[in-house]
C-alpha cells in the first residue's frame, strides 16, 4: 500500500523507490507507556488509597526474613488466631533483601515487618533518609543469639589468643560485644552505650581474644575454623549446625529485640492501628514461649 510522502520518507539512490514509515508514532507510543508506568508508581507511592493499609477489608502483608521460619510462624499464628478479633486480615510474606523490605513498608506495599530491632532500623534510615518507617511496639520477641563453638563446651574453656567472630554490621557487632562481656570474657569501659559498642569500648581482654568480622551467611561456614562465633541461631540452625554448639545464650537486651515496624505515613490508619493491637495481644507471647519450633529461634518479649 502506497504511503503519502507527508507520512513517509523516500529513497531513490538505488534506482527504485523505497518508502519507509516515520518512527514518531512508535516513539510516541513508547513514551506513553513509560509515562503510564511511571504514573502508576507515583500514584501508588503518594496516593494512600492505593495502599492496602488504607483499604477497608484488605489483607495486610507483614514481612519476615525468609531465613527465619519462627518469624513466619508467629505472623501466621496472628493471622489465623488473633487478627480476626481486631477486625484486620494478616498474611505473612518472606523476603531476603532487607533494603527491599524497608522500601516496601515505606511506600505502603507491605504493612510492616518483625525482622529488625530498633538499631538495625536506625541504620537503614540513616542510609536511606527518604524512608519513613518506625517502631510500633516495644520488644516483640528476642532472637536466640549467643556464643557458638565447634571446639569448646564452655566459654571459659576458650584459650588465650582465641579467634572470635562478630557480625560485621555495627548494631549486631555491638550486641556481640555485649555478649562477650556477659560471658566474662571481656569487660567494658564504664558508661559505654550498649547500642553503639565497638572494640574501642573493651576495657580489658584477659584472654587476648582476636576478633574477625563476618556476615550472617559466612558465620556458620567458618565455625570449624574459629574458636567461637557470636551470632544468631537462625543462621546456624538453617546451615544444619547442631543446637549443642550454642554454648552461651542469655536473653538479649531489650535494645536488640524485634519490634513491629510500620510505615510512618500509615501508622494512624484504622488497619495499621488494628494490626498493632493484634501484635500486642498476650496470646502471641504465649505462642512464642510454648511453640517447640519457634522457641528455638525466638524468646518472648514485652511489646506493650
Amino acid at each position: 500500500m502506497s504511503i503519502d510522502e507527508s507520512e513517509a520518507g523516500t529513497d531513490t539512490s538505488h534506482g527504485f523507490t523505497l518508502q519507509r514509515r516515520r518512527k514518531w508514532p512508535l516513539i510516541a507510543l513508547a513514551v506513553a507507556v513509560v509515562l503510564a508506568v511511571a504514573g502508576y508508581f507515583v500514584l501508588f507511592r503518594h496516593n494512600g488509597t492505593q495502599s492496602p493499609n488504607e483499604t477497608a477489608g484488605a489483607t495486610l502483608q507483614v514481612v519476615y526474613l525468609d531465613s527465619n521460619p519462627a518469624e513466619k510462624a508467629i505472623i501466621d499464628y496472628i493471622g489465623e488466631h488473633v487478627a480476626p478479633d481486631y477486625d484486620v486480615k494478616v498474611a505473612s510474606v518472606g523476603l531476603g533483601d532487607s533494603t527491599q523490605i524497608n522500601s516496601a513498608i515505606n511506600d505502603g506495599r507491605y504493612a510492616g515487618t518483625i525482622f529488625q530491632h530498633r538499631h538495625w532500623l536506625q541504620q537503614v534510615l540513616d542510609a536511606n533518609p527518604g524512608f519513613k518507617e518506625q517502631a510500633a511496639t516495644g520488644p516483640f520477641f528476642h532472637w536466640v543469639f549467643g556464643i557458638w563453638s565447634d571446639k569448646y563446651k564452655n566459654v571459659q574453656d576458650l584459650p588465650d589468643g582465641a579467634t572470635v567472630s562478630l557480625l560485621a554490621d555495627p548494631a549486631n557487632n555491638a550486641q556481640g560485644i555485649w555478649y562477650l562481656a556477659q560471658a566474662g570474657l571481656i569487660t567494658l569501659r564504664p558508661g559505654a552505650d550498649v547500642t553503639t559498642l565497638t572494640q574501642k569500648d573493651i576495657a580489658t581482654n584477659p584472654k587476648n581474644l582476636k576478633f574477625t568480622l563476618l556476615d550472617f551467611g559466612a558465620q556458620p561456614r567458618a565455625l570449624p575454623d574459629l574458636d567461637a562465633i557470636v551470632g544468631y541461631a537462625e543462621s546456624f540452625l538453617a546451615a544444619g549446625v547442631s543446637e549443642d554448639k550454642l554454648i552461651f545464650a542469655p536473653k538479649s537486651p531489650d535494645e536488640f529485640a524485634s519490634v513491629l515496624t510500620v510505615g510512618s505515613d500509615y501508622i494512624d490508619t484504622a488497619n495499621i492501628q488494628n494490626l498493632i493491637k493484634a501484635f500486642k495481644d498476650p496470646r502471641v507471647q504465649t505462642f512464642i514461649a510454648n511453640d517447640p519450633e519457634v522457641k528455638k529461634l525466638a524468646l518472648p518479649g514485652n511489646p506493650a
